[in-house]
């Protein structure tokens, strides 16, 4: 037996490498989740990326998606769009990731559709937002305003006898289309707004604008800010201030309510997802989350649960399209529909979904009390023009 020269191995142990690297990473689907771990979002971004940490492992247990083991990257965008624009470009361009799935800011979001468009990569928008974003890689699986304002609105005017209201955003595409659309449907039902105002993203004293609220003394107060830490620094200074209007907030989800504490007690939530759904999807789903992460757990909410169906949603995608080819998988997006703990949901009306949305108040101990439930309301024209 002859012994090969030592350079010999080096070159083939070298050639092995080389062969099995794109071996290795055609085994694997990348899936990347660009979210707000700093910045306004931080209050609810950790229980986002746990949804998706859940999924994909459930995912992987059953022999992950095509044979090939999932797998996600995860970029802190800082909630706003100088931050996204890095962390798309590092997601799409250096970690070739497959798609990209998450909730943000509406800033976080139209800086990162460029970037998506240069990458041809598919990406499935998971937050709740105020409408009418369209790009040939977007999808959406959570509400937009035509979906969330009504219930809000008809229950202040009808059991409240509200005829006047108070609007107050963050100033940005989230904080003014929720409320042009929320001012345009007061006005339509015959109701009046005689104050509406807007605070920077990163606002944490609002003494101006509550002096404005007391000086108007509204029957309703919406407010609609950048989700997470604005809500927290808004609710805990209007309780200070002794408003007592009933109070709509279109932004904010069960789990930062809870981080709230006693101040959101009365809050008035509209969305697609509470905990208390009762169906055994959701109690399943509810209990696999203790499961795997017991006393670290964040609250599973309307910007979480989102996630998790989407993951299942892409997985649904390349499995009808045969491949994670984008063309092929964004084709496919418009067709599936994934049974989760928010019951069947399917992106087939111009990208965005049909959702079934609830009206709660939330509770001393931050729980929700369901007050009514709205059967598969259509999300309306959102993006017509998209084939």
């Amino acid at each position: 037996m002859t012994h090969p020269h030592p350079r010999t191995i080096g070159g083939l142990a070298l050639a092995a490498c080389l062969l099995a690297s794109p071996a290795l990473a055609a085994d694997t689907i990348t899936i990347g989740i660009p979210v707000g771990l700093s910045g306004a979002n931080s209050v609810v971004a950790p229980s986002v990326v746990q949804s998706a940490e859940l999924a994909v492992e459930e995912i992987n247990a059953k022999g992950g998606i095509l044979g090939k083991k999932v797998k996600l990257e995860v970029a802190d965008d800082g909630s706003g769009a100088a931050g996204a624009q890095k962390a798309f470009d590092s997601l799409i361009f250096q970690k070739k990731v497959d798609v990209l799935i998450s909730m943000e800011t509406s800033a976080a979001r139209n800086a990162g559709l460029p970037i998506v468009a240069r990458g041809k990569t598919p990406y499935i928008y998971t937050s709740f937002y105020e409408g009418r974003s369209c790009s040939p890689y977007l999808f959406v699986n959570a509400w937009v305003p035509d979906q969330q304002v009504a219930p809000i609105i008809d229950y202040f005017m009808k059991e409240k006898s509200a005829k006047t209201f108070f609007l107050v955003g963050s100033d940005y595409a989230f904080g003014r289309g929720m409320l042009a659309f929320t001012k345009s449907y007061i006005e339509k039902k015959g109701g009046k707004v005689i104050g509406d105002e807007y605070a920077p993203m990163d606002a944490t004293d609002w003494t101006a604008i509550i002096s404005k609220i007391k000086a108007t003394n509204p029957d309703a107060l919406v407010t609609s800010t950048a989700g997470g830490a604005p809500n927290v620094t808004l609710t805990k200074q209007l309780r200070a201030a002794g408003i007592k209007a009933p109070y709509g907030n279109l932004a904010v989800d069960e789990g930062t309510a809870k981080a709230m504490g006693p101040d959101a007690e009365g809050i008035y939530i509209s969305g697609s997802y509470l905990t208390n759904i009762d169906s055994p999807a959701n109690k399943t789903f509810l209990a696999s989350m203790d499961k795997k992460f017991g006393s670290n757990l964040k609250t599973p909410n309307d910007l979480s649960v989102p996630q998790y169906e989407a993951v299942y949603a892409y997985k649904a995608a390349v499995e009808k399209a045969g491949s994670t080819e984008a063309g092929a998988v964004l084709k496919a997006l418009a067709e599936v529909a994934v049974d989760g703990p928010r019951g069947k949901i399917t992106m087939s009306k111009q990208r965005h979904a049909p959702l079934t949305m609830y009206l709660g108040q939330v509770q001393a101990d931050g729980g929700i009390k369901l007050l009514s439930t709205f059967k598969d309301v259509d999300p309306g024209e959102q993006c017509p023009n998209l084939k």
